[in-house]
């Protein structure tokens, strides 16, 4: 094992350890990353020797703060195409990870957004602490919730995934449990006992119950005492008549909420608001993957996605110039075309398409 590759693997025991290994970048995933994790999967499914897989991220910070930006975006500018194919890769990981046989736990402390939440919260046990910081904020640089995400935010409880989707908002443990994007809460301090006690099972079961039995109730959260405002305003059939129910709603949250919504990329909220509407009726994560795919290929070639990424990573000014500026110049054909067939360009993962490995 090279500790300066940026995946690690090595087993304990029955245990297939893979480590997210950019510190210095929050472990943010690029291409050869991806396609790492991808064979580590096939390799630990068909070993007899192993029982599970465990993730978990190099440092202090966190597990994973999301895909290479940066990188797609020089890709953007130089009118390239290894953004596609990273981002075809990434999703068939996903897919991955959602269907792999034996148990995939994913350790969520510190930050997890993006991409990171792709290659966590689709895996079967998902352990939160009281650092996670879970997110999918596409939507301040111009881009799309994917990965995914579109899924899980659309299979939250109510309207919170929509909340999440719109604003970019951070969760933290007892929140994400709630939303369905974790499974049990661990104590940091506890975690270096779980990743021990996970290194002595010998079989799927006991990997499950070693969980169980490190799980405690999380701390409170913020979004289930928010839920009647929030179900309320954002049940709204468009993000204009969202952000004035929000801005309406006299509730000092809500207020915030709707002065957040208005900062992000116009095209890319209407966007997000119609793919995590679609995805809640498409037949399971590789059809809404489909979808995301053609949406993310669309928004590659828009100029918000370039534009935020320069005013939040490169100069960091926090000021971008969003085209168009306001939502009502954002037209339903505009969202239509995110959304169109991309002929032999599909991803296809979904119903009746060759199964993504």
């Amino acid at each position: 094992m090279n500790h300066g590759d940026p995946v690690l693997l090595h087993t304990e025991g029955r245990i297939r350890h893979i480590t997210l290994n950019r510190p210095r970048a929050l472990n943010a995933l690029n291409h050869s990353m991806v396609q790492r994790m991808t064979e580590a999967l096939d390799a630990a499914e068909q070993a007899d020797a192993i029982a599970a897989v465990l993730l978990t991220g190099a440092g202090e910070r966190g597990l994973c703060a999301g895909g290479d930006i940066r990188a797609i975006r020089d890709d953007a500018l130089a009118g390239g195409g290894t953004a596609r194919d990273f981002w075809r890769d990434e999703y068939r990981l996903n897919a991955r990870i959602a269907r792999f046989p034996k148990p995939y736990v994913a350790i969520m402390d510190g930050i997890v957004m993006g991409g990171g939440v792709g290659v966590s919260a689709h895996g079967s046990i998902r352990i939160v602490t009281e650092r996670s910081r879970i997110a999918m904020p596409e939507t301040g640089i111009g881009f799309v919730p994917d990965v995914g995400g579109t899924y899980l935010l659309g299979r939250a409880p109510g309207e919170l995934g929509t909340h999440l989707a719109l604003t970019g908002e951070a969760v933290g443990a007892a929140d994400a449990l709630l939303c369905g994007l974790a499974d049990h809460f661990v104590p940091s301090r506890e975690l270096p006992g779980l990743i021990a006690a996970l290194d002595v099972c010998t079989t799927p079961a006991d990997v499950v119950a070693t969980a169980e039995r490190y799980a405690v109730a999380a701390p409170a959260g913020e979004l289930a005492a928010q839920r009647d405002w929030i179900d309320s305003c954002y049940s709204a059939g468009t993000v204009e008549e969202i952000v004035e129910r929000l801005a309406d709603r006299g509730v000092p949250a809500a207020k915030e909420a709707s002065v957040t919504i208005l900062a992000k990329s116009p095209t890319s909220l209407k966007v997000t608001l119609e793919a995590v509407r679609r995805a809640r009726h498409l037949d399971g994560l590789e059809a809404v993957l489909d979808q995301e795919f053609r949406v993310s290929s669309t928004a590659f070639t828009r100029p918000d996605m370039v534009e935020g990424v320069r005013a939040q990573i490169v100069d960091k000014d926090r000021d971008p110039q969003w085209h168009p500026a306001e939502l009502a110049e954002v037209t339903e054909a505009d969202v239509a075309r995110f959304f169109a067939p991309l002929g032999d360009g599909e991803l296809g993962l979904g119903p009746g398409a060759p199964a993504a490995r």
